[in-house]
């Protein structure tokens, strides 16, 4: 199945950020709970840009959503609406663009 250019550019990128959210949120979990130190500077550097990738998408949806008893789930609202836009791109790609 041959995707449009574009379309495919868009659901990739979406793809990335997906899994750019995901792993800022095993990182979180790993330096809370002290299994990886953030002095070491590798692990400073990677976990300040998945931060720095993932904070404007997530940042939104802490506003409008609290934590709620100390758990955050806007990393589960964003996933959810990446899959949303992932599959509106698709069924444009097959309804329009075929």
């Amino acid at each position: 199945m041959i995707q449009h250019p574009i379309i495919w550019l868009l659901s990739t990128i979406l793809g990335i950020v997906k899994w750019v959210i995901i792993i800022e949120v095993i990182m979180s979990w790993l330096v809370a709970f002290n299994v990886i130190n953030t002095r070491n500077e590798f692990v400073g550097r990677v976990v300040y840009f998945l931060k720095q990738v993932s904070e404007p998408i997530l940042r939104p949806i802490r506003r409008i959503m609290p934590p709620l008893g100390g758990l955050d789930l806007s990393p589960l609202i964003a996933i959810i609406g990446i899959q949303f836009l992932q599959y509106c791109l698709f069924w444009f790609d097959i309804n329009y663009l075929r």
